[in-house]
């Protein structure tokens, strides 16, 4: 059974997936498909959205006679990240709490 994952997780997993290094959109949804079964065309809404508020930025680089767009975090972006897992420990333990009978682990 899978779980949805809303916007706010999404946009969470892709600042993660990006701060471990710069990276280009199709190496995002191949990582982030291991959680969660997303497409492109799903994913790059949501790395525009992360641009236009200043937590990515984009740079091209050339690759087999062609240009890759790379995605590389910004300080706003690591900051947004620190407060996601924040964010998601708090949640995380909640549902913990609810659905293991009192476990936090």
């Amino acid at each position: 059974m899978a779980f949805p994952i809303g916007s706010g997780l999404l946009e969470a997993m892709v600042l993660a997936v990006v701060a471990r290094e710069d990276t280009y959109g199709y190496k995002i949804t191949q990582d982030i498909q291991t959680a969660a079964g997303i497409s492109e065309s799903t994913l790059y809404p949501v790395l525009r959205r992360l641009q236009k508020d200043e937590c990515l930025t984009v740079y091209d680089k050339g690759y087999m006679g062609r240009n890759r767009r790379y995605y590389r975090l910004t300080e706003k972006g690591s900051r947004t990240l620190a407060q996601f897992r924040n964010d998601w420990v708090a949640h995380k333990q909640t549902v913990d709490r609810i659905l293991c009978g009192g476990v936090d682990e």
